[in-house]
């Protein structure tokens, strides 16, 4: 009877453990929080001040605010998430979280040997260095201190992250020049994702940038590029968004493209990028976000733009381009933004523009378009700002246009229009600013 008794409690625990494990809650009975981590979270909050005024972010909110000695499982905090076998913290998310302070090497915070990934994006760290001990979390493979307030060189040691696959430093008054962003490219030959958009880099892009064949995204908005840039980070396998927007002094030229390359984000705007745009570019089958606003780019627009039924956002204003028509238009239905102005167009605003009915900004200006303002505007119902000064368009202000109820912006000055203004019917326009 013993020995039957016996056996059925086994059965009952093994029975009991196997529930556990179904429901997912083994691993926090089994392997909860470590008590070296457990105090090394309370340290890091000990040491830091919480403060609305440390992040604009709406959904922002104190995450710390929660941990508490009361609870003995720190895996369960918010922001902090734990191996399920080991009960080793490999998550701390406190982004937006109102922390204000400073962090240096001796933080508790490199206690967490385990961290795979750490966000401390939008807070205010005081203007403080990025700490040396980063090295410590040698196990990170994404890095995100994101507009914090961190200041300074970037310290070499986080070259020795050597697993990094997303770093994200930007929006802060940092530099990185020793090290730079050559002994990035060479060092952190995982990388997926390079963010440093508002680092003082100050220099030319590495040709060696062109090796990170994992790359998929790198932003680089405003980093004192200069120098020629190179055509090979074009062609990065895996490279779907490339921005090196607002580096004046940075030159180069759009290369050829075939069908395999899988950009989906490009933006060049206010640099010093030239020459023609290739009609390959209507390989970019999958780009859902173009900005070449304020280049010196020249020769035709490409027809095949038309292809580009993915595009979201298109910017070509304030270039060179040739005299040309709007006929490629019409196709890009998932437009909701449409920036032509000083692109050299003439002729009538095409029909076909009407089809792209989400579109929520149209700038048209600085052409030399004429014929009518179109009735069929009135299809645009999303418009929120509508752009047509400083053409030739003539002719009377259809009374479709008040129609357009969410306008915000209207603006038909320096054009050749005539007829009566019926300034009654400008109420109707209840959201114009």
């Amino acid at each position: 009877m013993g020995l039957s008794l016996s056996f059925f409690m086994r059965f009952l625990f093994l029975l009991s453990l196997f529930s556990l494990i179904s429901a997912g809650s083994y691993s926090s009975v089994l392997s909860p929080c470590h008590d070296n981590e457990r105090f090394a979270l309370l340290q890091f909050k000990e040491s830091i001040i919480i403060n609305r005024s440390a992040s604009d972010d709406p959904s922002a909110y104190s995450k710390v605010s929660s941990w508490t000695t009361l609870s003995s499982d720190c895996c369960t905090w918010d922001g902090v998430q734990c191996d399920e076998n080991t009960g080793c913290v490999t998550r701390l998310d406190l982004s937006s979280s109102y922390l204000i302070g400073s962090i240096n090497s001796s933080s508790s915070l490199f206690q967490l040997v385990h961290l795979h990934r750490l966000n401390l994006a939008s807070n205010d760290f005081n203007h403080s260095q990025i700490p040396a001990g980063v090295r410590r979390l040698s196990k990170l493979t994404y890095l995100n201190l994101s507009n914090s307030a961190f200041s300074g060189q970037i310290p070499s040691e986080i070259l020795q992250l050597s697993k990094l696959i997303s770093l994200d430093l930007a929006l802060n008054p940092l530099k990185l020049q020793k090290p730079n962003l050559e002994s990035i490219a060479e060092k952190l030959i995982n990388l997926q994702e390079l963010v440093p958009s508002e680092v003082d880099i100050s220099s030319t892009l590495p040709s060696t940038l062109t090796n990170l064949t994992s790359l998929k995204a790198i932003y680089l908005r405003n980093c004192g590029l200069h120098g020629e840039f190179p055509t090979g980070i074009f062609q990065l396998p895996n490279l779907k968004s490339l921005s090196v927007h607002l580096n004046s002094n940075l030159t180069g030229r759009v290369p050829e493209f075939n069908r395999s390359i899988p950009l989906e984000d490009l933006t060049l705007a206010g640099t010093g990028f030239s020459g023609m745009l290739p009609d390959s570019i209507g390989n970019l089958k999958s780009l859902h976000f173009f900005d070449v606003g304020g280049c010196n780019f020249s020769g035709p627009l490409p027809f095949s733009f038309g292809n580009l039924t993915e595009l979201i956002f298109l910017d070509l204003s304030d270039n060179n381009f040739n005299r040309g028509t709007l006929s490629w238009v019409g196709k890009q239905t998932k437009l909701t933004f449409l920036n032509l102005y000083e692109t050299n167009l003439y002729g009538d605003i095409p029909y076909s523009l009407g089809n792209l009915t989400h579109l929520e900004t149209v700038s048209l200006s600085s052409n030399e378009l004429t014929g009518p303002i179109p009735s069929w505007l009135a299809n645009l119902t999303q418009l929120t700002q509508l752009w047509l000064q400083k053409n030739i368009l003539h002719g009377p202000i259809p009374t479709s246009v008040y129609k357009l109820r969410n306008l915000q912006i209207l603006d038909l000055c320096l054009n050749r229009l005539s007829g009566t203004v019926e300034f009654g019917l400008f109420r109707e326009l209840s959201s114009l600013l």
